[in-house]
């Protein structure tokens, strides 16, 4: 809601916990630590350093696991986002697993920032949950799971109305919603080789370049914090900065390995928020 170049990297190397934990650093679980005991360690609230250690059962700390105590300026508010300090060896496809979100709600959040070029102790916004476009999003079934009716993403903007679809010849391989699993899945659409994604409305493109298993992606800054993102284009046809009318072609649209159809990824945004397409699209 992920990448490549974006390659995926581990994190920065592991440190005891011996003498202490220092606060920004990944540490390693010996016997007898606890979660309270390393925060007492770092002088960092149990809180902070359970939320940034998602998944990990404070009762079930093993011997030899690494837990990530997070630095003092970061922060991890109950309903997000993260405020989260780039480590080495850090891309957004890794932190967007460590953290059950998506590469492309990291790089919506982060419009400034190039993900081919994180540099460390660089502070950024990490969205939490309701990630389209993650890591299984971008593999395609040719019979679409059921979706199930997404959560109420709040008032949309009331200019975000009758947009014209990204693609002229398409149909609907997979509906925007839930799948089986409960992981929100963006909007997949198949078209006939040759075909064009175009922009949705005016806007800025704040990002094309490559991510990891979402191929060559288009993400389009609009009025009143709205984002259209395009994935698994071929071939980009603009460039990271350029203002787009309505319309104007953005990448052509590949075949897609898994599928052997030609497969557009379509997503759309409020303030980084996934939308159901179909309220905004004519």
């Amino acid at each position: 809601m992920l990448l490549l170049t974006l390659v995926l990297a581990g994190c920065a190397g592991s440190a005891g916990v011996g003498g202490g934990s220092p606060a920004g650093h990944w540490v390693t679980i010996q016997r007898g630590d606890t979660l309270g005991e390393l925060a007492r360690r770092a002088e960092v609230p149990l809180v902070r350093l359970r939320r940034f250690n998602p998944g990990v059962s404070p009762r079930g700390l093993a011997v030899g696991q690494r837990i990530l105590v997070p630095a003092h300026e970061e922060r991890a508010p109950s309903g997000g986002p993260y405020r989260y300090r780039v480590r080495a060896g850090d891309t957004y496809s890794a932190i967007a697993r460590r953290f059950d979100t998506s590469p492309v709600s990291i790089a919506t959040a982060n419009a400034g920032i190039s993900p081919t070029d994180l540099k460390v102790g660089q502070l950024i916004s990490v969205p939490l949950h309701g990630g389209s476009a993650s890591s299984g999003g971008a593999s395609s079934s040719a019979t679409p799971s059921r979706p199930q009716p997404p959560a109420d993403p709040g008032p949309v903007p009331g200019d975000a109305r009758d947009w014209p679809w990204p693609l002229d010849d398409y149909r609907v391989a997979r509906a925007f919603g839930k799948d089986d699993r409960g992981t929100l899945q963006p909007m997949l659409l198949a078209t006939d080789q040759g075909a064009r994604a175009m922009a949705v409305a005016d806007g800025e493109v704040r990002f094309a370049d490559s991510m990891r298993q979402l191929g060559r992606v288009v993400i389009v800054h609009h009025p009143d914090n709205l984002q259209s993102v395009y994935a698994l284009c071929g071939t980009l046809l603009v460039d990271s900065g350029t203002e787009v009318r309505r319309g104007t072609p953005l990448c052509t649209v590949d075949r897609h390995a898994s599928t052997g159809r030609f497969d557009l990824l379509f997503d759309l945004r409020h303030g980084g928020k996934p939308i159901d397409p179909r309220g905004v699209l004519r």
